[in-house]
C-alpha cells in the first residue's frame, strides 16, 4: 500500500509539471502563430499595458481630484499610442520584474516602463524603437561626495539596483570587486541608501535626477559606462511575434520624436511629482492606507473562508478507507506547503493564465486559498486525532453511520480543540497575504510601496504600515479569544 501511495504521488507531481511546461509551451507556440496582435488590440478596443508605477518620472501615481492616478513620460506615451490607434488605454500594475512576464503570458498587449531593450531581453520579447535616450546614473549620499567622485570609487563596495535590471547586471559586470544587491521597489534600494546599508544605487538618470530634485541628502553621478543604443534607451516591449502591433507603436514614436513631445511629458511628469511632495504627511495620504487595508482584509477573510472548506475535504479525505484518496489529500498538502507562496501566486496569475485569463485580484485570492487550504487540513487532522477514540465507539453504538459520526460528533469537538490554531492561521493570512502586491494586487503593501515613492519618504509609511497590521490583528485576536472563552463556557 505504501508503494502504491508513492506512486501515486509521483503521479499527481508529474501531472503538475505537466501542466506547468504547457503552460509555458502554449504561450511559446502562441508567440510563432501568425500575427494578430494590432488587429485584436483594435477589435476588442483596449490597449493593455503592464507597468510598475514605482518609478518616476517615467511612471508613478498621484492623487487628483480624490482618485489615484498613475501618471509619467511612459503613461502619456502609452496614451499618444492608444489615441493614434483608437482605442482605450488600461493599466495593470504589477513588480518591475513581472511586467515581461504579464507579455510574454498574454496578460498584456505591451509591457513599458523605462525598459531596456537588451539582446537577453530581446529573445523572449519583441520591441519597440527606441523612445527615450535617458542614460545611466548613480545615487550615493551626499555626505560620501568628497569620497565617491566617480564610477571607480564604487569599487569593492555595496551597490544596490533592481532585480532584473540593465542597471543590475551592469553593475555585476563592469565595476570591479563590486558587491551588488538587487531589490525589487526602487524606494527598498534608496532607503536602503540612505540608512548607509549601500553606497551607490544605480538608476535610470530621469530618475536619478527627480530623487535628487525631491531629496536634498541625496546626489548623482554619472555612471561613466561605454555603452551602445540599447544600454541607454528606453523602448516598449511587446509579446513575441506582435509584428504589427510593434509597427504601430513604432509609427506612434516616430511622431513623438519628431514633435519632441517627451520635453512636454517629462514637464507634466515634474508637476505631477511636485503636487505628491507638496504634502508628505500620512495623514494626506490616509486614502492610500485604507484602500489598501480593505484589500488585504477583503482577501484574508474570502481566502480564510475557502481556506477552512478545503482543509476539511483534505482532512477527511487522509481518514478515507481509499488510499487513492489519502494520497491526494497527501501529495496536494506536501506540495503546496514545499512551495513558497510567491510562486504559488504568480503560477496562478502567470501559468493558469496562459489558458484562462484570471484577473490579478481573483488570482490572489486562489493562491492564498489553496495554500491555506493545505496548512488548515493538517490542523484540522491534528484536531480529529485529539477527540477520544471512545466518542466515535459511543456514536456508533448508537447507530450513527461513519459521516454522521464525524458531522455531528468528532468534528465539533475537534473544532473546539483547534480554535486557537484555526485564529492563529486567520492572523497569519493577514500577513501572508501581503505577497500578493507582486502582481499588483493594491494591498496594505502595494499602497505603501505607493506612497514610499510618492513622498521620497522611505521609513514613515513602513512604520504606519506596521501600525495597522498590529491594529487590526491585536483587534481580530481579541475577538478570536472572546469566542475561545464563550466555547468553552458552552462545555
Amino acid at each position: 500500500m505504501k508503494n502504491k501511495a508513492k506512486a501515486i504521488i509521483s503521479f499527481i507531481l508529474i501531472a503538475v509539471s505537466c501542466f506547468a511546461l504547457f503552460a509555458v509551451s502554449g504561450s511559446t507556440t502562441n508567440a510563432h502563430a501568425a500575427d494578430n496582435s494590432l488587429t485584436q488590440v483594435k477589435k476588442k478596443g483596449t490597449l493593455v499595458v503592464a507597468i510598475s508605477p514605482d518609478y518616476p518620472p517615467y511612471e508613478f501615481q498621484v492623487e487628483k481630484n480624490g482618485k489615484n492616478k498613475i501618471v509619467g513620460m511612459d503613461v502619456d506615451i502609452v496614451n499618444k499610442m492608444a489615441k493614434d490607434l483608437g482605442v482605450k488605454p488600461v493599466f495593470k500594475s504589477m513588480s518591475f520584474n513581472s511586467v515581461l512576464t504579464a507579455i510574454e503570458t498574454g496578460k498584456a498587449d505591451m509591457a513599458i516602463g523605462g525598459i531596456n531593450p537588451t539582446d537577453e531581453r530581446r529573445q523572449s520579447v519583441d520591441f519597440s524603437k527606441i523612445y527615450y535616450m535617458g542614460g545611466q546614473s548613480f545615487l550615493i549620499n551626499k555626505k560620501d561626495a568628497g569620497a565617491i567622485k566617480s564610477v571607480k570609487d564604487l569599487q569593492n563596495q555595496k551597490i544596490g539596483a533592481q532585480t532584473g535590471s540593465l542597471q543590475y547586471d551592469l553593475a555585476k559586470k563592469r565595476i570591479k570587486g563590486a558587491n551588488v544587491k538587487g531589490m525589487d521597489k526602487t524606494p527598498d534600494l534608496v532607503l536602503a541608501l540612505k540608512t548607509n546599508k549601500l553606497k551607490a544605487v544605480g538608476v535610470e538618470k530621469p530618475v536619478a535626477e527627480a530623487y535628487v530634485k525631491n531629496d536634498k541628502t541625496l546626489k548623482a553621478i554619472p555612471s561613466g559606462y561605454k555603452m551602445n543604443t540599447n544600454e541607454i534607451g528606453a523602448a516598449i516591449a511587446f509579446k513575441k511575434g506582435s509584428s504589427s502591433l510593434v509597427a504601430a507603436a513604432n509609427k506612434s514614436i516616430d511622431d513623438i520624436k519628431k514633435n519632441n513631445l517627451t520635453d512636454g511629458y517629462l514637464a507634466d511628469a515634474g508637476k505631477y511629482m511636485k503636487v505628491n511632495t507638496a504634502d508628505t504627511s500620512m495623514g494626506h495620504y490616509w486614502t492610500y492606507f485604507a484602500s489598501g487595508i480593505e484589500y488585504t482584509l477583503l482577501i484574508s477573510v474570502i481566502a480564510s473562508f475557502f481556506g477552512v472548506l478545503l482543509g476539511v475535504i483534505l482532512a477527511l479525505l487522509r481518514f478515507s478507507k481509499l488510499g487513492f484518496l489519502r494520497a491526494i489529500s497527501m501529495a496536494y498538502t506536501e506540495f503546496v506547503r514545499g512551495t513558497p507562496l510567491m510562486v504559488q501566486v504568480m503560477f496562478v496569475y502567470f501559468g493558469i493564465g496562459v489558458i484562462v485569463n484570471i484577473p490579478a485580484l481573483l488570482s490572489g485570492i486562489i493562491a492564498v486559498s489553496l495554500n491555506s487550504g493545505a496548512y488548515v487540513a493538517e490542523i484540522i487532522r491534528g484536531g480529529i486525532n485529539s477527540v477520544n477514540k471512545g466518542q466515535t465507539e459511543a456514536a456508533e453504538s448508537l447507530g450513527l453511520a461513519r459521516g454522521d459520526v464525524m458531522r455531528f460528533v468528532v468534528l465539533p469537538q475537534a473544532f473546539k480543540n483547534i480554535w486557537p490554531a484555526l485564529g492563529n492561521e486567520f492572523i497569519s493570512l493577514i500577513k501572508e497575504s501581503s505577497i500578493v502586491s507582486i502582481i499588483g494586487v493594491t494591498d496594505l503593501i502595494y499602497q505603501t510601496n505607493i506612497v514610499r515613492a510618492n513622498t521620497y519618504r522611505g521609513v514613515m509609511p513602513i512604520f504606519v504600515t506596521m501600525i495597522i497590521y498590529f491594529v487590526v490583528t491585536f483587534l481580530l485576536t481579541r475577538v478570536l479569544n472572546y469566542f475561545e472563552r464563550k466555547m468553552k463556557h458552552a462545555e
